[in-house]
Order: C-alpha cells, then structure tokens, then sequence
C-alpha cells in the first residue's frame, strides 16, 4: 500500500502571506512608469439631469493638467450587458455621460495631470451646465405609473421582468392550515474591498499592445470589454492584475472608469494611472444587496411547506453591469430560493429596477443572503403559528434525499444539511447557552440558526440557463515542468485574497508527487492562457482546481513513460513521491523527478521515440451538471441591550460542508472573513439615498464599519460530502459565510426580543430601529 504523502487536506500555511504581511506586496498603486499621468474624473452633482454643455477650457488651462476629455473627445464605444431573453431590456452605459446623467457621482470628462492632486484640483474647474430632473430614489417610486423614466426605452423602469416557476399555488394556498407571510429588506451595500479600484495603462510599441494592470477578479473579461469599446483586436490588449486587495464582486464586472484610462493612455500614448478614493468607492462604484421581498409559504398542520409564492424586487440602480448584467441579483433571487426546503409548488416574480442610483454589481452571495432570510423567517413563523419547534420545523422540510430535483429546475447532489443542523444544534445545547437564554432573566439573549446551501461550480450549462450573451463556465490551465523539475502552473482564475498560490499548488503538488515549494502558481495575465473567467461565485477550487488537478495529471502520466523508459519498467507500475519516480513493488528501483526533467529537455535522445521533447500539458474543466451545493448551518448566540439598541453577538458557530477541503486553515478564514461580512450586513453597513439621489454615506464615518471588537470569535467545524462532479471533489465555499450570517443574526434578535410583541424583518438591525420599534410596541 502506498504511504506516499497527501497535499490536499494538509493545513499548509498560505505561501503568499510572507510577502503581503511585509510590505512586499505589489498592488496597483504601487506601479510607477516614467512620464505616468494620473487620472480623476469629474462627476455629476445631481442624480438625474440633461447635460447641456461641458467647458473644460479652464481644466486644461489649470497648473500641471496636461489634458481633459468628454465622451465625444473619446473615440469609445459604451458598454452593453445583455441577456438573451424577451423579459430583458438591454441598455448602454457610456465610458462619460452623453447627453444626461442617471446617478450622483456618474462620471461626465477625465483629466489627466502630472500629479493625482493637480487631477483632482483640475476636475473642480470644470464647468458642466445641468438641468435638473426628478430622481427616482427607490423600487416603490421607480414602479409609480407617474415615475420617469431612467432610460427611455425602459417599460415600467424594469430592466427584467421575470415570471419564474409559474405554478398555479392559489390553489394550495386557499386550502392550507396554515399560510405565513414575511415582508423582509435589506439595505444597499458596498463591498468595501481594502484595496480600491484602480488601474495603470499604457501602449507599448514593441508588442503593438495596450497593457493595463488592474485590480480585478476578472482579467480576460475586462481585455474582451477594452477591446470591444476601443476598436482593438484582442492580441492588442494585455490585461495584467498584481496583488489585489479584495473584490468580493466588486471586481467582477468591468467598470467605466477604467476604459476611460485606457481611452486616454491610447489617445495620448502616455502611461495613465487612476486610483479610485474612498469617497468615490462609496457612491458612485458599484453597489449592491437591496432588495424587497413579499413571500407567502402555505403549511401543513404538522410544518411541512407545500407551496411558496414571492414577489421580488432588486433595486439595480442606474445601469446593467457588464458582462452579468442587471438580472443577476433577481434571477439568482427566484431559482435559488427554495434553498436547502423541499418545496412542491413555486411561484416567483422577479424584477430588476432602474433607479437613479450608482448601479449594482454582484456582492458576496448574490442575493443568497436575502433568500436565506426569506426562508427562515418563513420557517420561524410557521413554527409559531403552529405552536411548533422552529428546529423541528426545519427538520420536517430539508432536503434529505440526494440527488433532489427541485420544483426551481435545478438537482441538488449530496450534502449535510440535516447532520450540519443537528450538529450545531447539539454544540449550542452543549455548552450551556439555551440554558442560559431560558434562565437569564434579567438579560435578553436570543439564538439564531440558518440553514443553507451555496450553489457553487457554475459551469457553462448553469451560466447558460441566463442566456448571457457572454457565457462563463470552464476554466484552462497548463501545468510545465522546467529542465530543473520545478513546476509553474498557469491557470484562468484570478486571486484577490483567497489564496490559490497555496491551494492550486497542493492539488498540483499530490498529482505530481512534489512539495507544493516545488510547484509555482501563475495567474492574472490574459498572455499566459488563451482564456479564463477568473474568480468569482466560488469557483476556483471547483472549476480552476479542476482543470489543475487534470493538466498535472497528464503532466504525470509524461513523467512516468519517461521514467519507466529509463528503468526498463511498464509504466503503470510507476508512482511519483516525494521527487522520484519509483517502482510501486520495487521501490530501489527509482529515478529522480529532476533527471526526467533534465532527459525530456536537455537530454531528448533518451526518450522514447515516439515522445517529443518538453514536459508541459493543458487540460479544460468544466461542471456540465447544475453545479454543487455546499451547506452548513450557522447558529449564534446574541444579547441585545434594550436600554440602547445595541445587539452582542456571545457565540459563533458554523458547521459547513464543502466537500473536500483541500486547506482547512484556508477555509476556516473564508468563512471567518465571510461570516464578518455577513454580520456587517445583518446589524451595521447601509448606503440610504435622500429624495434628491445623493447618497448619504460619503466616508466611513457614515457608513458603519464593524472592526474586530464588534466581529465574535467564530468557530468552525467541518462535515465532508465529496462533490461527484468535481475533479477534487471540492465545492466551492468562498460565500457561505456571508450567505447564513444575516438570518441567523436576525433570528436570534428576533428571539431575543420574544415577548415583547416586537418582530424585525429589515436588515440592517439598527438601534434605532430596535428602539422605535420597543417604543411602539409599549
């Protein structure tokens, strides 16, 4: 039997954090090009107005400006997302504004000057004739008969207008025991990367190439944007990404800003640098999460649902983001969500709303945090209507037989969902904290849980479904292997904090029988592979390591014919481990990996004949299926002060299953960071918008940000349902912390406030709302 050693489950420590935690790190704005001009825009005052004319006479006249552009000075085309499908609407957003201005802060002309600060100065002496016009500031004003419109050739200010699932429930509903209902919103957010937007381009005569270096999690999705909108042909565009310091979403769509730099770079072939500041992060790049929902769920006498009917609504802002588009928030919200239920009639209405708002861009879970609160606010109200455990409720309804084919259209392969429930059920009862609820009189405590799956592994079938017109999915990779036997592994993902210089080199690491030392990661530059979809709903292990795992296993099966050519063995019985090639009944008999390496290149007269020279090897992945579901259950222990609002989280626990977990110490901090963000959502971070469209939350004195004093220690523990559908038999995992914080949060406040006639359906969980709502409840 083989005791050779096992990269994929071996907490290895992240190779890229030496680097970073030193200052060695290299982000965007830390690149420097002689002669660089830095970039700032000039943006609109008001949410919604015609643009009558633009002077940038004394722009260009200011000290150290040395240029300044509007659309019409930019030989660009806008950007156009589109959907493949009648209830869609496509629109173009333009790199400057033409002709009128949709949101506050929308970008108008961009000056290029010596220095960021002479930019900056420059932008305020533009001067931009505006008239005024009504600003529609919400979904309810936005569906007014008496709304204007956004765009003119929007209907009803819909960008999508979808009937999902169009089952006849009214049926079910009028002869249920019980029918709940749950109004629930959510506020708008920011995904708040540390690392800003930001981007540096440049022409380069020698390749005939525009290279941009960028903070993206999407590399060759921004080259194809760039060279739709500036005429080019796609060898002439490089797209190269440094360190990144967060996306989260933020960074999965191609920004306006950043053609714009390109635009200029090009024009003036001069290196153009921008870097977006936190004021302009905050209101007028991409946002996301709010949305309403208006759902009934009929129930059984004993809490077993039988059918579910929701109206949703997806304020989008002002434009649909390439390449995903305006829908991705609404039709994510109507398939997924049943969830982790078994649910035997559906009905969903799902719109996506243009208001005069910065537009929205897919955040961490994708409207995965709201369905989750939808469903479990319906499973804690069925359970007191019904004079039932809420627990027991859950139980009664989740899917505990594998594969499921869901009422929504989608198959559910296997997972933990009832084990991960009574799992962290168990724990919480453990240590006390439900005796400590029932007996604290003088304390509110309140406990939460939330059961959910994270559909992961999209695939080009699952993208498809959308009918996008760019269709993500399959990732490429190339594993090669130098003269030495050091390995560089190239691939189509894109890391912004997740660590794939570590977990990409443990799958490669096992199937080539090396250290992960051994074995180098590449990533982030559209000239290194043909194509990749970079990184984005929890992706990269599932399809990116996908494609790693079976490139090194080709790469393998070289090594080993090479090597049983040289030790006049039958290549089947040949086994790489720990650097050698040996044979599995023989083990004396055994040649180095680095002298394979050193005959394929340096020495190709003792190969086989029939084998070219060389050790590398490509392979494509892709999930053909619905894609996999992680779960877990999240349970958290709060008290809440009802003197001043303010809520505690005590304990945290989550019990999630990914599949195989190739790093747990890599895992346990996604869903530390996630749950964090989860936990932002669910009591602190919200963007509001006066009736005139100016967002109120301008800095982070305004926009709440929790720190690591309000964040709890979070546990977590592991269950393992390998994904069939994968190569490594990991799901991808990098959402589900965020996705089950915001309802087991709520619930837990909610549960704290049990007796008091009081009951929270909004997040964020505000003080003040705690407090007014104590107030009327006296």
């Amino acid at each position: 039997m083989s005791t050779r050693r096992k990269w994929v489950g071996a907490a290895v420590p992240r190779r890229e954090d030496p680097r970073l935690l030193t200052g060695r790190g290299r982000y965007v704005d830390d690149l420097d090009r002689a002669g660089a001009l830095s970039a700032a825009f000039v943006r609109s005052p008001l949410a919604a107005a015609r643009i009558n004319s633009v002077d940038l006479s004394g722009v260009t006249a200011a000290e150290g400006v040395r240029a300044a552009f509007t659309a019409a000075d930019l030989d660009v085309t806008g950007l156009t997302a589109v959907l493949e499908r009648p209830e869609f609407t496509p629109t173009t957003t333009p790199v400057l504004a033409t002709g009128r201005v949709r949101y506050a802060g929308e970008p108008v002309a961009i000056v290029l000057a010596d220095d960021p600060y002479a930019a900056e100065d420059g932008t305020e002496l533009a001067i931009v004739d505006y008239t005024p016009q009504r600003a529609v500031t919400s979904a309810d004003d936005a569906l007014a008969a008496d709304a204007p419109r956004v765009h003119d050739e929007l209907t009803a200010n819909t960008f999508l207008d979808v009937t999902a699932f169009d089952d006849d429930v009214d049926e079910v509903f009028a002869t249920a025991e019980c029918v709940v209902r749950t109004s629930l919103r959510s506020g708008r957010q920011n995904a708040l990367p540390l690392e800003p937007r930001g981007c540096l381009a440049e022409w380069v005569d020698r390749d005939d190439q525009l290279v941009v270096h960028i903070s993206t999690q999407v590399p060759h999705v921004v080259r194809t944007a760039l060279a739709r909108c500036l005429g080019l042909r796609e060898r002439q565009v490089r797209v190269v990404v440094p360190d990144v310091g967060g996306g989260f979403g933020l960074k999965c769509v191609v920004g306006r800003e950043e053609i714009a730099v390109a635009a200029a770079a090009l024009r003036l072939r001069r290196p153009v640098k921008w870097i977006e500041d936190r004021r302009e992060g905050l209101t007028a790049s991409f946002l996301g999460r709010e949305q309403q929902y208006q759902v009934r769920a009929a129930f059984d006498g004993g809490g077993r649902i039988l059918a579910l009917d929701a109206e949703i609504r997806c304020d989008v802002g002002a434009y649909s983001v390439f390449p995903f588009t305006s829908g991705v928030e609404p039709l994510m919200a109507a398939a997924e969500l049943p969830g982790v239920y078994r649910v035997p009639r559906y009905r969903a209405r799902a719109r996506a709303v243009a208001t005069n708002k910065a537009p929205t861009a897919p955040y961490r879970g994708v409207s995965r945090p709201q369905i989750v609160l939808v469903m479990e606010r319906l499973m804690e109200r069925a359970a007191r209507e019904l004079g039932l455990d809420a627990l027991a409720v859950r139980r009664r309804n989740l899917i505990d037989t594998f594969p499921h084919a869901g009422v929504n259209g989608i198959t559910y392969d296997p997972g933990s969902y009832r084990e991960s429930l009574d799992r962290c059920e168990q724990r919480l009862r453990e240590e006390g904290w439900f005796d400590l609820r029932d007996t604290a009189a003088d304390r509110r405590i309140g406990i939460g849980f939330a059961c959910f799956n994270e559909r992961t592994g999209y695939g080009t079938e699952a993208f498809a479904q959308r009918r996008m017109s760019v269709v993500p999915g399959y990732d490429i990779a190339e594993v090669r292997m130098d003269p030495g036997g050091a390995v560089t592994v190239t691939t189509g993902t894109s890391a912004h904090g997740q660590g794939h210089e570590t977990t990409l080199a443990q799958i490669a690491a096992d199937q080539l029988g090396l250290h992960p030392e051994a074995v180098k990661i590449r990533q982030g530059d559209t000239d290194l592979v043909s194509y990749g979809w970079g990184t984005f709903a929890s992706r990269s292990a599932a399809i990116g390591g996908g494609a790693v795992r079976l490139a090194a296993d080709r790469l393998a099966a070289r090594l080993r014919r090479i090597a049983a050519h040289l030790l006049g063995a039958d290549e089947d019985d040949i086994e790489l481990d720990d650097g050698w090639c040996r044979h599995r009944d023989d083990p004396g008999r055994a040649v180095p990996v680095a002298e394979v390496a050193e005959v394929a290149y340096l020495r190709a007269h003792r190969l086989p004949k029939d084998l070219e020279p060389g050790l590398s090897a490509q392979a494509v992945f892709d999930v053909l299926t619905s894609g996999t579901f992680s779960n877990a259950t999240h349970g958290v222990v709060v008290e809440l002060d009802p003197r001043t609002g303010q809520t505690r989280a005590l304990r945290y626990l989550v019990v999630e299953d990914c599949g195989v977990v190739i790093n747990p110490t890599i895992v346990d901090g996604q869903v530390r960071g996630g749950v964090a963000q989860g936990i932002a959502g669910a009591l602190y971070e919200r963007i509001d918008y006066d009736d005139d469209g100016q967002p109120t939350a301008g800095s982070l004195v305004d926009y709440l940000v929790p720190t690591a004093a309000e964040i709890p220690d979070v546990d977590v523990e592991h269950l393992e349902t390998p994904c069939a559908f994968t190569e490594t038999g990991a799901k991808g995992m990098g959402e589900g912390g965020t996705i089950g914080a915001p309802a087991a949060v709520l619930n837990a406040v909610n549960d704290a406030l049990r007796g008091t006639g009081v009951e929270l359906d909004a997040v964020p969980i505000t003080p003040e709302q705690v407090l007014r709502a104590l107030e009327g409840s006296r």
